[in-house]
């Protein structure tokens, strides 16, 4: 018995101890608050996010490059002096050359046609001095201007310049439908975290309310074997009882504790940082329509985007498979004015006009089967591509009517704890009469105390199992049926 009180009087010690290290600010955490702690903690969502904006920068500069491009291009000064042998009157002389140019260019993408229009500018000033006997003038000054429409258009292929583009959005679009499912799989790891938590907290909880229970049928038996009621192993049987829930209070800390650092980790707290829990999770039923549930999922899935994205690549990489040595060309046209005189104030005065239309073609021969090679393996991704997609609406039609099944189990479960931990309660209190009247040992009252316990944390889990179901459905097809709410996230909606 002795051994028994140092038990009990160690217990309260260390339940002190606990308190008095954690008399610190405590963080009042909930559901909301707990997702919020991990989105801006989680490494994963922080990856996700870099590669969201790198993705929208990729698309941003695709699309700067769409518009006019505006260029400059100057050469200040160039000089070069050099001798030179005259084979015609068998002499050296001596010859400099000078210049000076710069040239100006806007040039425009036309997304419709893969067209480039480019409108070019060129200046420059050239000097030449010449010692040669045959030099007629050897001093020449020259200013020369070239201004220059030009159109170059690609035939017989398809639109580069476009598929480019789409590509980028692409990729965009996937980078975020990456960052969204992240964010609704940090959800699910918080929610299992934060209802393991609860789980533990009910746990102490209980097992604190059955060591009260025993502490209180230890005074009975206590008064009844001082009294020559009773013998004297029931007060024994009773001491056991009294140090076994103890016993259990300590352990369901410990494991409270534990799991706390867990959530602690999943969320990103600092394990020394201290929080309590100030959620109460009631067992709700939620109405939800089977085949409203499966065609949300089956319209708004992100996995199914992601599928389609995966297909409309698959036909630009066939696309780019048929240019393989492809017939293709293009068709070039400008018009240019140029005009040169040795006086700038002159330059102008007698332009000259100079047109020039081009047509290339690429015409291949024989390529060993190279091009039909590429086509058939582009082929073949396709295809597989649009297997995945029907793999894909197979497996989230499957898995949506799993839980709905499963979301109907945990109901009536709940509607069987209930009814189980209410009848376990009547039992135990008629059983606690019996043995307050002296009918029934400590070792039997032991016995339906423990069975309500696990009654009532039999209920706690099924109401857990029940909501985490209900967030798992949630996630499923991207509907709220807590709230009646779409929950397609709003980045989608924008795009």
């Amino acid at each position: 018995m002795k051994s028994i009180k140092m038990i009990r009087h160690l217990f309260i010690f260390t339940i002190f101890l606990n308190q008095a290290m954690g008399l610190g600010a405590q963080e009042m955490l909930d559901m909301n608050k707990a997702l919020d702690i991990a989105m801006q903690n989680s490494p994963t969502i922080q990856q996700a996010e870099l590669s969201l904006i790198r993705s929208q920068e990729k698309l941003n500069a695709q699309r700067a490059r769409l518009k006019s491009q505006f260029s400059l291009a100057l050469n200040p000064f160039e000089f070069q002096r050099s001798n030179s042998f005259d084979a015609r009157t068998s002499e050296w002389y001596l010859n400099e050359s000078a210049s000076t140019a710069g040239s100006f260019a806007i040039s425009q993408r036309i997304l419709p046609t893969d067209g480039t229009i480019s409108l070019r500018n060129t200046l420059n000033y050239n000097y030449n001095y010449s010692e040669s006997q045959g030099a007629v003038n050897p001093i020449s000054r020259t200013w020369n201007n070239r201004l220059n429409l030009e159109l170059t258009q690609p035939i017989f292929t398809y639109n580069r310049t476009k598929v480019q583009l789409e590509s980028v959005k692409l990729s965009y679009e996937s980078a975020l439908l990456r960052y969204l499912l992240q964010k609704l799989s940090l959800e699910r790891n918080v929610a299992q975290g934060f209802y393991a938590v609860y789980s533990r907290q009910m746990r102490f909880d209980i097992a604190n309310e059955e060591f009260k229970n025993n502490q209180e049928s230890h005074e009975i038996i206590k008064n009844k074997v001082e009294g020559g009621l009773l013998a004297l192993e029931e007060l024994y049987q009773s001491e056991v009882n009294l140090a076994t829930s103890e016993s259990s209070v300590y352990n369901a800390e410990l494991n409270l504790q534990n799991t706390m650092d867990q959530l602690k980790v999943i969320i990103g707290l600092p394990i020394t940082d201290e929080f309590e829990l100030i959620t109460v999770i009631k067992a709700d039923s939620v109405v939800v329509d089977p085949d409203m549930a499966i065609n949300h999922a089956l319209l708004n899935r992100m996995e199914l985007r992601q599928r389609e994205i995966d297909i409309e690549n698959s036909m630009f990489s066939l696309m780019d498979a048929k240019t393989t040595n492809e017939f293709a060309g293009s068709v070039t046209a400008s018009f240019g004015v140029t005009a040169n005189n040795k006086d700038l104030g002159l330059l102008f005065d007698n332009p000259s006009n100079t047109p020039a239309v081009g047509l290339t073609l690429n015409i291949p021969i024989f390529d060993w089967g190279e091009r039909k090679s590429e086509i058939k393996a582009a082929e073949a991704d396709l295809k597989s591509s649009e297997i995945d997609l029907e793999v894909e609406k197979i497996d989230i039609q499957v898995n949506v009517r799993s839980v709905l099944r499963s979301l109907q189990n945990h109901q009536n479960q709940i509607v069987i704890q209930e009814k189980t931990v209410e009848n376990a309660e009547l039992t135990y209190d008629i059983n606690l009469e019996r043995y307050r009247n002296g009918d029934l040992t400590s070792l039997n009252l032991g016995i339906y105390q423990n069975q309500l316990s696990d009654r009532k944390m039999s209920l706690t889990n099924a109401i857990i199992d029940y909501k985490l179901e209900l967030l798992n459905l949630k996630i499923q097809t991207l509907y709220d049926f807590e709230n009646q709410l779409s929950i397609i996230p709003e980045e989608l909606l924008e795009e």
